[in-house]
């Protein structure tokens, strides 16, 4: 239930109905609240995206902002956090939708006046990184008593370590100390200069990432009743089972195809997680399916699913693709799938369309197979128009 402040004419506070009525800044703001029955369309997914992508760095580093972004609201109603988004979304992100991402050197974690950090750098020893930036001899007298801000940002799990205040401008170094678990994620890092008072801020300097080559990989969760691991994925259908390919071979007590048997039925065995599909009846392979995670700071993954050519036409390419979907979705913190596809292969292009992946960039003669050149798709499926 809300309340009228100051009569009718007045503002409210709560909600009535669809709208939600507050105070921001001593002015009353009404806002409505809920959500639209109406299909997202690509303009709005576009938006969506942007602002996912964006909050995710920014939110974590609350603090940061409100300090960063002080100088730039100071007199105004406006939010300092809602201010850095306005900002970050306009000159930090890059791509069309649906492969959107954050250009990270582009973004800033605080806007202001005093001068910014020359030649600023990152490195690290174990679970220590130290800051680095260039002492400038003219700035020494007027600006000595400013202190460092420091961020790190790791895009994997989309979490922060900062320091609101380290050490002088006229030191040029600090190390902050982050947890073991972080020591090896890949990270992202900034550094800006505050006056002594906190009354000024200058621009923040992108100092670098650390890690950035780490390859993904799945985290690893068990279920503490079942001892199951995450990445032990199975499915059972109706015609056919999913298992992973290790425990197929054990099941069967042989080794690894050779390179002919390989070949001769596609049996996907380099560095991608592998699955195979067996029919329910006679226990035969039908087909395999298979997940690889990208060097990608938006946890990107490829997935392929290979029907064997007697079993095609029955439906289980798509039913394989939306279990292992589902799978890579709930269980890992991939947020897009993507799959790149002939231009002319309209069956595979109807698989994907079905399933949710919309068209992406288009390859002009990317591939020479067979003596010609061949166009390719790129198709992508994001997290939250799957769940």
């Amino acid at each position: 239930m809300g309340k009228l402040i100051n009569g009718i004419f007045g503002g409210f506070h709560g909600k009535i109905g669809n709208l939600v009525g507050y105070t921001l800044k001593g002015k009353y703001v009404i806002r409505k609240i809920g959500k639209s029955s109406k299909p997202l369309t690509p303009g709005r997914k576009a938006n969506c995206q942007k602002m996912t992508l964006v909050n995710e760095i920014l939110s974590p580093s609350l603090a940061v902002i409100r300090i960063g972004f002080r100088h730039l609201v100071a007199g105004t109603d406006k939010n300092e956090y809602n201010e850095a988004v306005s900002y970050n979304k306009k000159n930090a992100i890059q791509g069309t939708y649906p492969n959107i991402s954050l250009d990270y050197t582009k973004v800033m974690m605080s806007m202001g006046p005093l001068p910014a950090a020359v030649r600023p750098g990152i490195s690290q020893t174990g679970n220590k990184i130290t800051f680095s930036w260039e002492v400038i001899a003219g700035q020494v007298d007027q600006y000595k008593d400013d202190r460092a801000m420091l961020v790190l940002y790791f895009p994997h799990s989309k979490e922060s370590f900062y320091e609101l205040i380290s050490s002088k401008r006229t030191e040029g170094t600090y190390t902050l100390e982050i947890s073991e678990k972080h020591a090896n994620e890949y990270m992202e890092a900034y550094i800006s200069f505050v006056k002594d008072d906190g009354r000024a801020v200058s621009d923040s300097s992108y100092a670098g990432a650390l890690n950035a080559d780490k390859e993904i990989a799945i985290s690893e969760k068990t279920d503490p009743e079942t001892k199951q691991s995450n990445r032990d994925f199975s499915y059972a259908g109706q015609d056919f089972d999913i298992i992973s390919y290790r425990s197929y071979l054990l099941a069967s007590g042989i080794k690894i195809l050779s390179p002919a048997k390989r070949h001769q039925n596609k049996i996907i065995t380099d560095s991608w997680f592998k699955y195979v599909l067996k029919n329910t009846v006679n226990q035969e392979v039908i087909g395999d399916c298979s997940l690889k995670l990208k060097k990608n700071e938006h946890c990107i993954a490829e997935m392929k699913v290979n029907i064997f050519p007697a079993e095609k036409r029955k439906g289980y390419a798509k039913e394989a693709a939306s279990a292992m979907i589902s799978f890579v979705f709930e269980k890992t913190e991939v947020n897009q799938i993507v799959k790149i596809v002939d231009a002319q292969d309209e069956a595979a292009i109807a698989l994907l369309k079905s399933l949710g992946f919309i068209a992406g960039e288009y390859f002009k003669d990317s591939v020479f197979s067979d003596g010609k050149w061949i166009s390719e798709y790129q198709f992508v499926l994001l997290k939250a128009d799957w769940i």
